[in-house]
C-alpha cells in the first residue's frame, strides 16, 4: 500500500499505510501498547489501537482521521475549544485510573512504579496531540512519554500551553492568540471543565515546567536524540519555569 508521509524528519517519521500509522519504536513503546489496549478495552474511543509491528520493526497503531499538530492551537484560543481540551484530559484520566501496568513495564523515563493517588499520565497533552474534527476532540495521539505519576502532572502540563505560561510575545506570534491572553480567566475555565480547584494550580505549572527539563535531561541520558533533547533546549525550559515564578501576577 501507498506510504503517505504525515511527520517528516529523521528524529521519528510518521507515515499512514491504509488505515494505519507507522512509526519508529523506542524502548517505550511495549508499555505504551499495553496502556492503550486497556483503554480500547475500557472504552475509551478517543486512543488509537495498537496493531504490533510491520515488518520493518515499525508500530502499527490505528489511524484517527482529523487535523492534529501545530495548527491545532487555534482550536483552544476560545473558552469553548480550552473546556473541551480540558475535559478531554479529564475522559482520559478517568478511562486510565484503574489500569495497573506490568510490574517490568519500561516507560520512557524508566521502571517506575505506580504511586498511591498516581496514575499514567499521557506526558505530552498538548492541543498538538489531540485529533480534532468540527471543533471537538476525537482522539488523542503520541503516548511516547506517558509514565506514572500524579493527574496533577498532566493537568499542569497542558496549562502550561493553554494558559499560556509564556509571554505575550510568544502567544501571540506562536499560539495563535490574537491579542494577549487573560491567563486568569483561562486557568479558571480549564479548571472549571477539569472538574478541579484553582488553589495551587501556578505553583504546580511552576513545579511541572522544572520536571520537564528534568525529564528532557533523563531522555537526552538515555540517548534519544531529538530537537527537544538538545541542551540549548533544556535550558530554554529551565528558563521558563524561572520566568512563570517571575510573572505570577499574570496568573
Amino acid at each position: 500500500m501507498e506510504e503517505i508521509e504525515l511527520q517528516a524528519g529523521p528524529h521519528r517519521p510518521v507515515h499512514r499505510v491504509g488505515d494505519t500509522v507507522r512509526r519508529r519504536t523506542g524502548w517505550w513503546t511495549a508499555a505504551v501498547h499495553d496502556l492503550l489496549r486497556h483503554l480500547n478495552d475500557v472504552g475509551f474511543e478517543l486512543a488509537p489501537t495498537p496493531l504490533g509491528l510491520d515488518d520493518q520493526g515499525r508500530e502499527v497503531l490505528s489511524y484517527i482521521d482529523g487535523e492534529s499538530g501545530r495548527s491545532t492551537w487555534r482550536l483552544i484560543v476560545g473558552d469553548e475549544g480550552l473546556a473541551a481540551f480540558a475535559s478531554t484530559l479529564r475522559r482520559f484520566h478517568d478511562a486510565v485510573a484503574g489500569y495497573r501496568p506490568p510490574a517490568n513495564a519500561e516507560w520512557a523515563y524508566g521502571r517506575l512504579p505506580v504511586g498511591a493517588g498516581e496514575l499514567i499520565c499521557h506526558g505530552d497533552f498538548g492541543p498538538w496531540n489531540l485529533v480534532w474534527r468540527d471543533g471537538s476532540p476525537v482522539g488523542i495521539v503520541d503516548w511516547d512519554l506517558a509514565y506514572p505519576g500524579p493527574p496533577l502532572d498532566d493537568v499542569a502540563y497542558a496549562l502550561v500551553y493553554s494558559a499560556p505560561f509564556y509571554d505575550d510575545d510568544d502567544a501571540v506570534q506562536w499560539k495563535a492568540f490574537p491579542e494577549p491572553p487573560d491567563r486568569r480567566h483561562r486557568i479558571g475555565v480549564f479548571a472549571d471543565a477539569y472538574g478541579i480547584a484553582i488553589d495551587g494550580l501556578v505553583d504546580a505549572v511552576i513545579a511541572r515546567q522544572r520536571q520537564t527539563a528534568n525529564h528532557t535531561r533523563i531522555l537526552k541520558a538515555r540517548g534519544l536524540i531529538a530537537p527537544w533533547t538538545t541542551t540549548a533546549s533544556i535550558e530554554q525550559d529551565d528558563a521558563l519555569a524561572a520566568w512563570s515564578d517571575a510573572n505570577r501576577h499574570l496568573f
